[in-house]
C-alpha cells in the first residue's frame, strides 16, 4: 500500500540528489577559478604593497571563501538527501518482506 508512496518519494529524492550534484560540480569549477584569482591577487599585493592591491586581495579571498561555504552547503545537502534516500530504501525493504 505505502510502497508506491515511498517509491514516489525515492524518485523525488533521487532527482534532487542529481540536481545538487550538478550544482556542486559547477560551483567547484567556479571555486577553482576564484582560488586561482585569490592566489594571483595575493602575489600582486605582496609585490606592489599598495592599499588598492591589498583591498583586491581581501576581496578575491572573501569571494573564494564564500564559494567554499556554498560548496560545503551543497555537500551537506547531498549527504542529507542520501541519508533520506537510505531511510526510504530501508522502509521499502521492510514493506516488501
Amino acid at each position: 500500500m505505502f510502497g508506491k508512496s515511498i517509491e514516489k518519494r525515492l524518485l523525488g529524492v533521487s532527482l534532487r540528489i542529481n540536481k545538487e550534484k550538478e550544482d556542486l560540480l559547477v560551483a567547484e569549477e567556479q571555486l577553482i577559478a576564484l582560488l586561482n584569482d585569490a592566489d594571483e591577487a595575493r602575489i600582486r599585493s605582496l609585490v606592489s604593497e599598495t592599499p588598492l592591491s591589498d583591498h583586491d586581495r581581501r576581496d578575491t579571498a572573501r569571494q573564494a571563501e564564500n564559494m567554499e561555504s556554498y560548496c560545503q552547503g551543497k555537500r551537506n545537502e547531498i549527504s542529507r538527501l542520501e541519508d533520506m534516500q537510505d531511510q526510504l530504501l530501508d522502509k521499502l525493504k521492510l514493506e516488501n518482506k
